[in-house]
């Protein structure tokens, strides 16, 4: 087919675009695949990371399940080496912190949660991490650094569990009005179905404090 004379200047216009931006265009497309293809293999390495580190916290979970505190603390110790930015790092440690807790094993504990203090970057992990190295500390009778790692700011959703620390603190320090005022606020955050609101209102009853919160009419 015969081309006219506008459709010969459109066509000498493209070869002319061409030869001056086509390398241009080129790299540029060459560049937005491969940043994609960069984008799908991080995606699928993200997914297998995440798969891998599920594995290791049901293996911390089993072992927990078994009370085999050893495989415990060696299944989070890989889970941390190995996929330390997985949510299932902290997660692994604050479980592995409570089985060396219940196994008498303070040192492991604190090991565990302050890692989790030091690397997590999820709030509600690290003040979760916080308020349990405090109880941890309270247990040494380390009360001036128990009541250090309450203080600063911590997520709305661990507000009653702060505050309810921070009201045994008091108590080991005979701080008894602070501590009624703190387990008092432990109280006003918590819902009347709230699992752990007997057990501060046990502790605020044996300071000689009824329950005032409104949450409790």
């Amino acid at each position: 087919m015969a081309y006219d004379h506008e459709e010969q200047e459109q066509l000498a216009s493209l070869q002319a675009a061409w030869k001056q931006y086509g390398n241009i265009v080129t790299w540029v497309l060459i560049a937005a695949l491969a940043a994609f293809a960069a984008w799908m293999q991080w995606g699928n390495y993200q997914i297998k990371q995440a798969a891998q580190a599920s594995q290791l916290y049901d293996e911390v979970q089993k072992s927990i399940a078994a009370k085999a505190s050893d495989k415990v603390q060696r299944a989070s110790a890989d889970l941390k080496e190995k996929f330390p930015g997985t949510a299932y790092a902290p997660m692994a440690a604050l479980a592995a912190a409570k089985s060396a807790f219940d196994a008498n094993d303070l040192k492991a504990a604190k090991s565990q949660l302050q890692w989790v203090i030091d690397s997590s970057k999820n709030d509600n992990y690290t003040g979760l991490a916080k308020i349990r190295m405090a109880g941890v500390l309270l247990d040494e009778k380390s009360n001036d650094d128990a009541m250090k790692q309450l203080s600063g700011e911590f997520p709305a959703e661990l507000q009653a569990e702060l505050s309810d620390r921070r009201g045994d603190v008091y108590v080991a320090m005979s701080k008894f009005d602070d501590a009624k005022k703190s387990y008092q606020a432990a109280l006003d955050k918590m819902t009347t179905k709230s699992p752990a609101r007997q057990l501060v209102q046990i502790k605020l009853d044996a300071l000689g404090v009824a329950d005032a919160s409104p949450n409790s009419k």
